[in-house]
């Protein structure tokens, strides 16, 4: 028995619904199977530790295109701003370094466009590597998981 003798549940979790007033309305008059279904649902969803993470889906959630050109503007980044500071450091122009051989406010602010852009580059490139590693392993899963139908 659910506790309350089948009698509709007040739920104000928009899992099955939606969200806003309509959700919960719908929630509010929700059938005795269909409250039955959501409470197991919420049930389900507060069980999980804060150490299991988001809930695992089907597919990742970044398509493969934007995963490789994501992947790939990470490893630009480096490429650029790497050459770049480098060539800053070794300006001879008379820009970066003045007469006395310290650096000018020219430098110290291509300096932290270098240092940001690089390390930005490097979150975005890492957020492509995550997307195209779970493309893989979800590939892999696939492939493994054919295989073992084909054996049986």
């Amino acid at each position: 028995m659910d506790g309350n003798g089948g009698a509709p549940v007040a739920c104000l979790h928009p899992l099955p619904y939606g969200s806003g007033l309509a959700g919960r309305a719908a929630a509010r008059t929700a059938a005795p199977a269909t409250a039955r279904a959501t409470r197991a649902a919420i049930l389900e969803h507060m069980s999980r530790s804060p150490g299991d993470g988001p809930p695992v889906s089907s597919s990742p959630a970044l398509s493969r295109r934007v995963s490789w050109f994501l992947l790939a503007f990470g490893v630009w980044s480096w490429f650029i701003w790497v050459t770049f500071a480098k060539n800053l450091w070794q300006d001879g122009s008379g820009l970066a370094f003045d007469d006395a051989g310290e650096p000018t406010g020219y430098f110290w602010v291509h300096l932290l466009l270098a240092v940001v852009s690089f390390v930005l580059g490097t979150v975005i490139g890492a957020i492509g590597l995550r997307g195209v590693r779970a493309w893989r392993r979800r590939d892999t899963a696939t492939t493994g998981a054919a295989a073992a139908g084909d054996r049986e």
